[in-house]
């Protein structure tokens, strides 16, 4: 008997009939003689009408008050499940974040799980119940509600796999694993049997959506192989795993966009010490997230510095950066919500080169400007005009061979 952890977003359980079929087959898991643990999403679309009916309140909302808004969708699914299971025969108990409790720390609509006391699901597991658990959110050490931020439900899934010492963390989604670009883009691009935990990771936190980038962090800190499939059929999906030597034989795995960011640049900053950190520290300090930055060869003592924040974050960051650019005494603060962000990933990259110089000559072959430039071991990213990434993604996909040829066979 084996004790499988599975999750189920918000597409799979976005209807009653939905939340049925998900009933079956969570009930055909526990009948194969498994421990089941089912952590599930708010009904798709849900989670977008009460983040609107925050900010339909005020421009930007509480942030405590946000988070008790936006956690309430998953407690629909998870007594709606928990109904469903019951009325088929079966034990069924839900729970939400805090009864558990999934302690976190106190960064509102991101928070970060601390830990877990898996003591009550334990002892649920013993009689024989199947648990199902609100996804997306948790407590903090004052008793506040708090989320994971969007697709947190992920997080939610591989942490509580991760704390139960679960055989295997199945993410059920709307497509049946990771694919080497977004198929509805790219007609043709393939599914990844299987890719690697930091491979995943960049892929994750460069705009794939399949899963949360926090999930696969724990995925690698804990040992936990997720197995990414589809709700809407038996297929086998996409493993989640560590690096194996196949996987250093594919140079780009995969190719993703990004248009959840904004780009803020500081004009003729004072090029001395100090400065940068009077910059950024006050947007660390609000839990902004920075992502690219870059800073200019500096002349006549002054310099200019421009990066990349979430695009949920771009009204407030803007806010905060003019105000520390007039402490500072830099000249001007200009913004663009209008970017995308490109990139190429493949654990191949390490040993062979040349992978940049193709990337930047195909982009210039179609006339994209790149704006920005970011690299590690395993990925390069370009800052586009946002009204270019699907061209992009498509010649980039090309030209690293990752299309499937079964796919274009059929469409001729």
């Amino acid at each position: 008997m084996a004790l499988v952890v599975q999750k189920y977003g918000g597409t799979s359980v976005g209807s009653i009939e939905r939340i049925r079929n998900v009933a079956r087959r969570v009930a055909k898991t526990y009948d194969e003689g498994n421990d089941v643990v089912v952590i599930v999403s708010a009904m798709a679309g849900e989670t977008n009408r009460l983040v609107a009916l925050t900010q339909e309140i005020c421009e930007i909302p509480d942030e405590r008050e946000y988070d008790v808004v936006v956690s309430t969708g998953e407690q629909v699914t998870i007594g709606l499940l928990a109904m469903c299971l019951k009325s088929m025969g079966y034990k069924a108990k839900s729970y939400l974040g805090h009864q558990i409790p999934i302690m976190t720390d106190r960064a509102h609509a991101k928070a970060r799980i601390a830990s877990i006391d898996e003591s009550r699901m334990r002892a649920d597991l013993e009689k024989g119940t199947i648990i199902i658990v609100a996804g997306f959110q948790g407590i903090d050490e004052e008793g506040n509600i708090t989320t994971l931020g969007r697709g947190g439900s992920d997080t939610s899934a591989v942490a509580v796999a991760a704390a139960l010492k679960a055989d295997v963390c199945e993410i059920y989604t709307d497509v049946d694993g990771v694919y080497t670009t977004d198929p509805r883009i790219v007609e043709n691009a393939s599914k990844i049997e299987k890719i690697s935990y930091d491979e995943m990771l960049e892929m994750a936190s460069l705009g794939a959506k399949v899963l949360q980038i926090r999930s696969v962090e724990f995925a690698k800190k804990y040992g936990v192989v997720i197995h990414v499939r589809s709700s809407f059929n038996d297929n086998s999906g996409t493993l989640v795993m560590k690096e194996d030597a196949d996987m250093e034989t594919v140079l780009v795995s995969g190719v993703t966009y990004n248009k959840d960011e904004a780009k803020i640049s500081v004009l003729r900053v004072p090029d001395k010490p100090g400065i940068a950190s009077q910059l950024f520290s006050p947007l660390s300090d609000a839990n902004i997230t920075v992502d690219m930055i870059i800073q200019n060869v500096s002349i006549d003592g002054h310099t200019d510095m421009t990066f990349t924040v979430p695009r949920a974050d771009y009204k407030k960051a803007l806010q905060i950066v003019e105000a520390a650019a007039g402490e500072i005494g830099a000249s001007e603060v200009r913004s663009d919500d209008s970017i995308a962000k490109v990139s190429i990933v493949g654990v191949g990259m390490r040993s062979h080169s040349g992978i940049a110089s193709k990337m930047f000559q195909t982009l210039s072959q179609e006339g994209i400007n790149i704006e920005m430039i970011s690299t590690s071991e395993i990925k390069v990213s370009c800052v586009i005009d946002a009204k270019y990434t699907e061209l992009a993604v498509r010649v980039l996909h090309e030209a690293f061979g990752l299309g499937n040829e079964d796919v274009k066979e059929e469409k001729l």
